[in-house]
């Protein structure tokens, strides 16, 4: 019984915990939710919730008198936050991974994830951001559960087709330029080494399966054929040595008998190949 608890906690199986809340670490439901929202007592990341206040908050596009803006205006605005936000917490140790939603729902409209090396820096930065404020707004941070952004993120964004838009209850993670990115990480000593191995698991093609579709093409051969008491290999392997000879002598093809002549450290000469040529078209002219 402790096992089968243990394999569906946090998924859509268990009705006590709220996956969602595991997951990303907010629920839309909040405090209604029928399930439990375990919140950690410690952690290596730190939710910052609502805390990006895009310009275009009412209307995606649009600013608050209805003028429409400049996509790289929003994300100039968007790349000084994040900058901004990461030099602040970067002074309590090594950040693995900053992320800022995307998203337009309640609950997850410019939450800020931040994920520590450490458990001990992230309390650390937990018990400096109590009681301050960011931009006339105070910052409500607490740990979160999520700690494998991957099971966070909607995989659907990423390959650009989700069609919930921006209230899926998925993480829609925002992104930074390569530059700033490199500026910000490229500090680290292990940043290099994450960055070549992500690039090693996207850019490597899957390993083909031959063996299977060499096995999936043989039978559907067989069955194509098998009414006509052939088989696949009937059909498809060459024909042996014997069919070949019976072949040439049935159309006429001419059989080249094999020269006694000498030769010398296993290769022929060129007087022993014209011998060999002038043999070949005195027998031709004989057979005429």
């Amino acid at each position: 019984m402790a096992e089968h608890l243990a394999s569906i906690f946090g998924t859509e199986k268990d009705r006590v915990n709220c996956p969602f809340y595991f997951k990303i670490g907010a629920c839309r439901h909040g405090d209604r939710c029928s399930r439990l929202h375990n919140r950690p007592t410690i952690s290596p990341t730190l939710l910052l919730s609502n805390m990006y206040q895009r310009p275009d908050m009412i209307t995606p596009g649009v600013d608050a008198q209805g003028q429409p803006i400049d996509p790289r205006k929003i994300q100039e605005h968007f790349e000084d936050f994040y900058e901004d936000i990461f030099e602040e917490l970067n002074k309590f140790g090594e950040i693995e991974s900053l992320n800022v939603c995307d998203n337009l729902a309640d609950h997850m409209i410019g939450n800020v994830y931040v994920q520590f090396k450490e458990e001990d820096q992230a309390a650390a930065a937990l018990q400096a951001l109590q009681g301050r404020f960011y931009s006339g707004r105070p910052i409500i941070a607490d740990f979160s559960p999520v700690t494998d952004f991957r099971e966070a993120t909607c995989r659907q964004f990423e390959e650009n087709n989700c069609n919930r838009g921006g209230y899926c209850n998925f993480m829609h993670v925002k992104l930074i330029g390569r530059e700033l990115r490199r500026k910000l990480f490229g500090r680290y000593r292990g940043y290099r080494d994450r960055v070549s191995r992500s690039r090693s698991r996207s850019v490597s093609p899957p390993r083909p399966r031959r063996d299977y579709d060499r096995r999936e093409r043989d039978v559907v051969r067989d069955r194509d054929y098998r009414g006509n008491g052939r088989s696949s290999k009937d059909k498809y392997d060459r024909p042996d040595r014997n069919d070949r000879e019976g072949s040439r002598r049935k159309y006429g093809s001419p059989r080249r008998s094999r020269s006694p002549l000498p030769t010398r450290d296993g290769r022929e000469g060129s007087e022993e190949r014209r011998a060999r040529i002038e043999q070949w078209n005195r027998e031709r002219e004989e057979r005429q």
